[in-house]
């Protein structure tokens, strides 16, 4: 049967099908090529577009955030060294993250975690009167100057939950998050944030079921092997 969701495909749209269940599952591409019966080559590739398709729907798809968010920082990449820890972790990709409580994250790549990096972030993404919550790095301070309600969680102090004032919503995400590179076993640095906004896109619509939702993308749009 011809594959009307890639086109170019030298797949039926049958097998493609079944391969669009296992990435729907998150499932790892050397085991949905044991499972369908493809070549591992094959299924990465189809795996890599539509890792890609939706990629570029949550870059599309990313409101202002309003209401109640979270904003904490954290790292990914390799075991750290000895002695380094925390912001000053060597080697680690710095990653802030946003997060409507209930709702959506967002995600960005940050060179480092200065205030002069992460300020255009929050002021770009967060709605003006939005309640914030953060921990206390210094890099927040400012945020009521900008129109913001700031709430405070001093971990260093052992302050972890005051009510409505915590961060725990963010720090679910990323145990989320680094839970699914531990299953990737290793990311090239130059697709590192492919990988992290799949994880941005996936929490997102964590609610929906994928598989239905990725062949409505593909009506639309199909994706093409050339």
């Amino acid at each position: 049967m011809k594959n009307k969701s890639v086109k170019g495909a030298r797949i039926s749209e049958r097998k493609f099908r079944e391969v669009l269940k296992y990435f729907a599952h998150d499932l790892p591409a050397l085991t949905a090529c044991k499972l369908c019966g493809l070549n591992y080559r094959t299924v990465h590739r189809l795996f890599e577009l539509l890792r890609q398709r939706v990629v570029a729907i949550a870059v599309k798809e990313s409101p202002a955030l309003g209401g109640e968010v979270e904003i904490d920082e954290s790292y990914f990449g390799a075991r750290r060294v000895r002695g380094k820890r925390g912001r000053g972790a060597g080697g680690k990709i710095p990653v802030i993250g946003l997060h409507k409580r209930g709702q959506n994250v967002y995600l960005s790549v940050v060179k480092n975690c200065s205030k002069q990096e992460l300020m255009p972030i929050i002021t770009g993404r967060v709605i003006e009167g939005t309640d914030i919550y953060t921990d206390g790095w210094k890099a927040y301070d400012g945020l009521v100057l900008k129109g913001y309600e700031h709430h405070r969680i001093h971990h260093h102090q052992n302050q972890f939950a005051r009510g409505k004032n915590h961060v725990n919503g963010i720090e679910s995400f990323w145990s989320y998050a680094k839970f699914r590179f531990l299953k990737l076993r290793g990311v090239r640095k130059e697709r590192f944030l492919l990988h992290l906004k799949e994880c941005e896109w996936r929490f997102n619509h964590r609610r929906s079921i994928l598989y239905p939702l990725l062949l409505s993308i593909l009506r639309k749009i199909p994706l093409s092997a050339t």
